[in-house]
């Protein structure tokens, strides 16, 4: 229990870098702004953007599966 608990961790640390990586470098500086880019099509051309949109999303929902995880397996090591 205590291994999967440091791999765990380990991988939670790695997904929480991750995120905050490509939260900062895809700033775009002005959050206040509402977001400029509008589509004009129904189904338009995926972009880089959209790709990235995506990788934050499961990186976001990622961490908080492992997190869960971690919490279970603490409260199963702690008894």
């Amino acid at each position: 229990m205590e291994i999967t608990y440091r791999i765990l961790l380990a991988l939670g640390a790695l997904v929480a870098f991750l995120f905050a990586m490509l939260v900062i470098v895809t700033g775009k500086g002005d959050a206040m702004s509402g977001g400029g880019s509008v589509r004009t099509t129904f189904r338009g051309k995926a972009t880089i953007d959209d790709f990235i949109s995506r990788m934050i999303l499961g990186l976001g929902i990622a961490f908080f599966a492992i997190m869960i995880g971690l919490d279970f397996l603490s409260n199963k090591i702690a008894k």
